[in-house]
């Protein structure tokens, strides 16, 4: 069975009878994994090799899994660093900033894929305008070139690793203080603000290559009337022609206040961000409301679609939990990761 366009989430730390009726959906294509679905490694590597024995090619599995605040998965993983600190470092020293930048991306996806998740939606490049609570030190820095070189790295460790990137939220999320998990947000600068700064990172991300794209569910109003991830000026005219972008575009969460301030229904919210150009869509806790899209939603991949969705499935190259942990290499990078924000000369806290 191909996979479908729609990301839903789980109830808990394993399958239960609903949830193995939609993910068999042939409109589903992958679930999202939040801290809910999470007690230790073992048993997210029981849960993802129960998802990926439900079809053939595999559903993808993705989590949010940044570092910092958003890092849904703790105990037996590293904590990895608030974002803001690699920008820090960089303002001291780049060189040491880039190099760990890319351990980070590569332990983030390194443990991910020993427990057989595909992918984590990051990196985030949004900018630090100093002005928005809900991306904040999610973002690297404020300087774009600056975000466009630590998210490469990221994206290079995330690579070694096994795992592809998602930068997100395109086209920038940064600049206002609304917070479109909980309310409308709308970002009243014109294109050729947006394009002179925010769009820098993306540019340069697609230029080396990022595989996965997700839309803000931010309105910029001197551009289209729609949030970015239900426009297809942004997503067709701008992302995919005139940035080039080749690889996959996800929505965020379509049951956020930010999509549904703008759609009542989220049937037509998947209607319409499908529509706009997103190869797939995520629907997130609000089992009801995922039943009623899956009941009435009419929707044909386009090969490029599958193709995009494709190559998502992440590369594990350890095989194991254990084996990772043995490998010297992961060790130190572990290691290095720790002492990210201490004073020069300083050792983590073991």
């Amino acid at each position: 069975m191909p996979l479908g366009p729609l990301m839903l989430d789980i109830a808990g730390t394993e399958l239960t009878v609903e949830d193995r009726r939609r993910l068999t959906h042939p409109l589903v294509g992958g679930v999202i994994l939040f801290t809910r679905n999470y007690t230790d490694y073992r048993q997210l590597s029981d849960l993802t090799r129960q998802i990926h024995a439900l079809r053939d090619p595999h559903l993808l599995i993705a989590v949010d899994h940044e570092g910092g605040r958003v890092q849904r998965f703790l105990k037996d993983f590293t904590k990895l660093p608030v974002m803001r600190e690699l920008g820090k470092l960089w303002d001291r020293q780049p060189g040491r900033a880039r190099h760990l930048a890319k351990q980070t991306g590569w332990v983030l996806a390194a443990e991910l894929n020993a427990c057989g998740v595909d992918f984590s939606f990051t990196p985030v490049l949004d900018l630090d305008h100093g002005q928005s609570s809900v991306i904040g030190d999610r973002a690297l820095h404020q300087d774009p070139n600056v975000v466009a070189e630590l998210a490469q790295q990221l994206m290079l460790g995330l690579k070694r690793g096994g795992m592809l990137a998602v930068g997100k939220h395109f086209p920038g999320h940064g600049y206002i203080q609304a917070d479109s998990h909980v309310e409308k947000a709308i970002d009243l600068r014109s294109y050729p603000e947006i394009e002179a700064q925010d769009l820098i990172p993306f540019q340069h991300l697609i230029d080396a290559g990022i595989a996965g794209i997700m839309a803000a569910h931010v309105a910029y109003p001197g551009v289209d009337t729609n949030p970015a991830g239900f426009s297809p000026i942004w997503l067709q005219k701008i992302l995919r022609k005139q940035l080039q972008f080749e690889g996959c575009i996800f929505s965020d969460d379509l049951t956020m206040c930010g999509a549904g301030a703008f759609l009542e229904s989220l049937l037509l919210r998947a209607q319409a961000a499908l529509a706009a150009g997103c190869d797939m869509i995520l629907v997130c806790n609000d089992p009801d409301g995922s039943d009623a899209v899956l009941a009435d939603l009419q929707w044909q991949m386009t090969p490029a679609s599958l193709a995009r969705l494709a190559r998502m499935h992440g590369k594990n190259h350890f095989g194991s939990w254990i084996k990772l942990r043995e490998n010297g290499e992961y060790v130190q990078a572990v290691r290095e990761i720790g002492a990210i924000g201490c004073k020069s000369g300083e050792l983590p806290l073991q």
